[in-house]
């Protein structure tokens, strides 16, 4: 049997390596245009801050190395330009011409490529880079180094577009950053992404939302935005997303759907017969909605090589869909999601609820334990969980991994609360915030909580809700919700009589553990009352300029 497997890296040295240890008389070859089959592309940002400092520690396996290994035929320099499906032939360019090269099974691994915009002055500017592979570094790199760059734009504040605005800055270059989206990270929702608006701001990052570049001038030293600013710099970073390299796969006719991604069936197999795909290229089914969508992470792209060569082999194997689940550190904070997000959620129509719980990394009491603020997503009738995100200086993805998990396993709200964690002081909290999440949803669901969220509240303040703020003195001295009355948690029973029965009240604390004490005994007592999910912490951060000091 001889495979050809055109593309490298997560894709198609995963199906590459597979297929040799289930097939060991099998021939394998493996076509890579560019002079690096196997690289740690996620790593790239890293070694433009300088925390990889080795070049050489970006190239995870040579030709060589696998030749020795795995008896691999890999060809770097080796460009397939074209597919005869019918005749199962691949037409290969390299230094020395063209040749044709035969196959039995035919795997395309082609990834993505980066998007680039068709902003006016593009062509003339000399000092515009896209980051994806090695080759693309070097240039950066070469750029930073012989130029010495006082000011950076990147253009695009998804995952890769916050890691080389923090990369950027780590090197001491003045970072702004444009984003066409409302907010930054438009693939978590708004008042999670606020959070790392804020964090960016502490580290003198400036933060341009909801505008775009149109023009370069001055050969790309000055960006002209769309709201009419015009803002100088050295170097700019095209990071505004990614679309599948799917040229290879439409001249094979090849069929393909949204966005252009290739099609495949839950084997991998394309519409073309003996001839599949895995990896940033394909179609994927979202594994909760099963709509098509395109994920563009490593995991999923190992998985999948790794799934296409046991199929090939003769095991049965099914692509059961991909959460999209995601991390990124941004300077002191690491932000993570998988799943829905609650906009996602809106536009699929389902019914959903989410909470916001705030926890600790490891048990408060001992040293050095940071923040998490952990939002979850279910349906309030199952309890099955739709999705997760979270922000934290640690312990983010230790959360976001379990509840991964538990989607995955088809677990619901009902079972987060009885999930056993390894619990020791520095490790962990006796009470984790993946159960603290589950208690609260459960709360909802059995109707012994009631919440509202943050973008919710001005609604509610017109309709004539009464806003009960139960902090300490304290807490209100440093900010307080506009248009709030203030009663101390623990001075409540004792003055319930200066509350209205005939409005609803709406209760908010510092995290929405105390508003939630607080609503229980407004409840018992008589009166209508929501919590405010998130509270004051959320709030300010989404709404700073509504907070009253």
């Amino acid at each position: 049997m001889k495979f050809v497997i055109i593309g490298g890296v997560a894709g198609g040295m995963s199906a590459a390596t597979r297929l040799r240890r289930l097939n060991e008389d099998a021939e394998i070859i493996v076509l890579e245009k560019g002079p690096y089959v196997s690289f740690a592309n996620c790593g790239l940002p890293y070694y433009v801050s300088g925390e990889i400092q080795q070049r050489q520690e970006l190239l995870v396996q040579t030709p060589e190395q696998l030749k020795a290994r795995f008896q691999l035929d890999v060809r770097p320099f080796s460009e397939a330009i074209s597919i005869d499906a019918e005749n199962k032939v691949v037409q290969v360019r390299n230094d020395e011409g063209e040749y044709s090269l035969s196959y039995d099974k035919l795997i395309l691994s082609p990834g993505a490529k980066p998007f680039i915009p068709p902003i006016k002055g593009l062509d003339q500017a000399n000092n515009v880079f896209t980051l994806r592979n090695v080759p693309d570094v070097d240039q950066i790199m070469k750029f930073t180094i012989s130029q010495n760059p006082k000011k950076a734009m990147v253009i695009g504040a998804g995952f890769i577009g916050l890691e080389m605005a923090e990369s950027l800055a780590k090197r001491g270059i003045d970072v702004t950053i444009v984003e066409k989206a409302p907010h930054v990270l438009p693939p978590i929702d708004e008042e999670m992404a606020a959070f790392v608006t804020k964090e960016l701001k502490a580290n003198q990052v400036t933060v341009l939302t909801g505008t775009s570049a149109t023009a370069f001038t001055n050969n790309g030293r000055s960006v002209l935005l769309e709201n009419g600013e015009e803002i100088a710099t050295d170097l700019i970073i095209l990071s505004v997303g990614v679309q599948p390299e799917n040229t290879l796969a439409l001249q094979a006719g090849i069929e393909t759907g949204m966005r252009g991604g290739i099609l495949v069936d839950e084997h991998y197999q394309t519409s073309q017969k003996d001839i599949y795909a895995v990896g940033d290229a394909i179609l994927v089914k979202q594994f909760t909605s099963q709509e098509d969508a395109l994920i563009s992470l490593a995991s999923p792209a190992n998985r999948q090589g790794r799934q296409v060569a046991d199929v090939l082999s003769g095991i049965p194997r099914k692509n059961l869909g991909s959460l999209g689940t995601a991390i990124v550190r941004v300077f002191s904070q690491a932000v993570a999601s998988t799943g829905l997000t609650e906009r996602q959620l809106m536009a699929l129509g389902l019914e959903y609820k989410s909470v916001h719980v705030q926890g600790k990394s490891h048990a408060g009491y001992f040293p050095h334990a940071e923040g998490i603020l952990l939002k979850l997503l279910f349906n309030p009738t199952t309890g099955e969980l739709y999705g997760a995100q979270a922000i934290g200086k640690d312990g983010v993805d230790k959360r976001i991994d379990i509840i991964a998990t538990a989607i995955k396993g088809r677990l619901t709200v009902e079972d987060l609360p009885e999930l056993e964690f390894s619990y020791a002081p520095p490790f962990g909290s006796a009470k984790d915030p993946v159960n603290m999440a589950g208690y609260a949803a459960l709360n909802i669901m059995e109707g012994i909580s009631e919440s509202i969220q943050w973008y919710e509240l001005t609604e509610k303040q017109a309709e004539g809700a009464f806003l009960l703020d139960v902090r300490t003195t304290n807490e209100v001295a440093q900010g307080s919700l506009k248009g709030a009355y203030h009663i101390p948690l623990d001075d409540l029973r004792c003055r319930l009589h200066e509350l209205p029965k005939d409005k609803e009240i709406i209760v908010s604390c510092q995290s929405g553990l105390r508003s939630y004490l607080a609503e229980r005994i407004l409840k018992q007592s008589g009166y209508q009352a929501k919590n405010l999910d998130g509270a004051f912490n959320l709030y300010s951060t989404i709404k700073p300029e509504e907070i009253v000091k």
